[in-house]
């Protein structure tokens, strides 16, 4: 489609705004990271990597970030096994409720956290009796990462035909050899982009975390903990920006693996058979 070179401009300025709108805000985190003061003055008067050192050998820092990844792991683990499971029911098999079934496992994600924190808190502690701590965080995770490793995967399904899997049977093999030769190599690459977009969702947390933790403390916990505090404030920034960081890493990688090729050449025609003689 031509597009008049005003029109390019200002798709180009839209563009751009958008991308400020979204990233500024992060941008000036990060600049802070690095500031000479205790103080947020801006301009920063000078730069250092003192608070980097700092935040490095801050016990409660190392605590909440292996707290973080503990939890991303466990919840990641469950969605990855009930998700997969899920979209398998939906995507490959008919029945009654199939349509509520798959809006059910989708709704969590839309909740307000702090109702689906209240419920987990109440039904954990008065209704099972079982204390706060790690096993709650996870749990109360998975709940929201089980969507992102649905979606994933039963939008992989629906591009797969079932014939692979029919083929297969008809042949001899039997479940489990028709799912590891024939399903999974088609599924690796949606269920590791769900399993990282999970895992980034899980470890930026709050809300749900704030709930369900007890007196474990994950690293957003411990940013919210300390931001009111003047005198760690350089050392949240950056813990702020480690948090940036290691979301936009596991989403990076997720789009590229699940990210068709655009513009890319189409396949050469085979050559035309040589007439009988």
């Amino acid at each position: 489609m031509h597009l008049s070179r005003g029109t390019r401009w200002a798709l180009r300025i839209g563009t751009g705004l958008t991308l400020a709108f979204l990233y500024l805000p992060l941008i000036v985190i990060a600049i802070y990271a690095f500031n000479s003061r205790r103080t947020a003055t801006w301009p920063p008067p000078g730069f250092t990597l003192t608070w980097f050192d700092k935040a490095f050998h801050n016990h409660g820092v190392r605590s909440a970030l292996w707290t973080s990844v503990e939890a991303g792991l466990g919840a990641t683990a469950i969605a990855l096994v009930l998700g997969t499971l899920a979209s398998f029911a939906v995507s490959r098999h008919r029945f009654f409720g199939r349509e509520t079934v798959s809006f059910l496992v989708i709704l969590p994600i839309a909740l307000p956290g702090i109702v689906t924190g209240m419920a987990f808190t109440t039904t954990f502690t008065q209704v099972l009796g079982i204390d706060l701590s790690l096993f709650t965080i996870i749990v109360g995770h998975a709940t929201f990462c089980i969507v992102v490793v649905y979606n994933n995967v039963i939008a992989r399904l629906r591009r797969t035909s079932g014939s692979f899997e029919e083929a297969s049977a008809d042949l001899g093999a039997h479940t489990w050899q028709t799912f590891w030769y024939v399903t999974f190599p088609q599924l690796r690459s949606a269920l590791v982009a769900g399993a990282l977009l999970a895992f980034a969702l899980s470890f930026d947390e709050v809300i749900v975390t704030t709930f369900t933790a007890g007196d474990r403390e994950t690293l957003p916990i411990w940013i919210l903990s300390n931001l009111s505090r003047p005198n760690q404030l350089p050392v949240v920034n950056v813990v702020g920006v480690v948090v940036i960081l290691m979301s936009i890493i596991p989403v990076y990688v997720a789009q590229r693996i699940t990210a068709d090729p655009v513009g890319g050449r189409a396949p050469a025609k085979a050559p035309a058979a040589a007439p009988a003689p």
